[in-house]
């Protein structure tokens, strides 16, 4: 029997196709049958209802436990955009002494500091550091300074922590999604709870449009 699904002679599209992340919450509902299932359960004898009503309580303390798992993965995500909010202002005012920086520079850093969303602080910075980084392709000799070259070092070292903390971030929230439609325990308690789908980190047609710019 053939794959359904062959990458090797199955049909392709050849111009490709953008992906996004969908900014939508699935609020979690469960039909009538789920009521009935908990019925027949304490109906048919006790005890199924006591181990049923035993599993929901473990099941929302386990999502109560998730739910600050990921409030401290987005809270990792902003401690290493604030420490990169730091280190890219002590480089521009090591930058600046020898050449004098577009203020947009300085501009762009306030903006990071001052707060906003994950995406708008990343963008704040990304852009400091596309001018700063200018700066200093102009002038190659300021890269062997000792204070920007460590600067530039830990700069980039941010930058992969950011990444990292991010996927961690996105993988909390695929195992919440996922119990979030695990029937009956988690989706009964979600149900009953309110609880909705979360959202994945997901960046600006912005950035995704700079990614794909030639930097070379």
């Amino acid at each position: 029997m053939a794959n359904e699904l062959d990458e090797m002679t199955g049909p392709v599209n050849e111009k490709g196709r953008d992906i996004n992340v969908i900014q939508k919450q699935l609020k979690i509902k469960v039909g009538v049958g789920s009521t009935i299932f908990e019925i027949v359960l304490w109906v048919l004898l006790i005890i199924p209802g006591l181990v049923f009503l035993f599993m929901k309580v473990k099941a929302r303390n386990y999502l109560q436990r998730l739910q600050q798992k990921i409030q401290h993965n987005a809270s990792q995500i902003d401690n290493y955009l604030e420490q990169r909010v730091v280190i890219l202002e002590n480089m521009a005012a090591l930058v600046n002494k020898a050449v004098k920086l577009d203020e947009t520079t300085f501009l762009a850093i306030a903006q990071a500091r001052a707060g906003g969303s994950m995406n708008e602080k990343a963008e704040a910075l990304e852009s400091a550091a596309s001018r700063i980084n200018v700066s200093l392709e102009a002038y190659p000799d300021l890269k062997a300074h000792q204070e920007i070259a460590m600067a530039m070092q830990q700069n980039g070292y941010l930058q992969k922590e950011i990444t990292a903390a991010r996927e961690v971030y996105n993988d909390t929230v695929l195992e919440w999604n996922g119990l979030m439609f695990r029937w009956p325990t988690y989706m009964i308690v979600a149900a009953k709870n309110g609880y909705t789908t979360r959202i994945p980190f997901s960046i600006s047609v912005e950035t995704k449009q700079r990614a794909r710019e030639v930097f070379f």
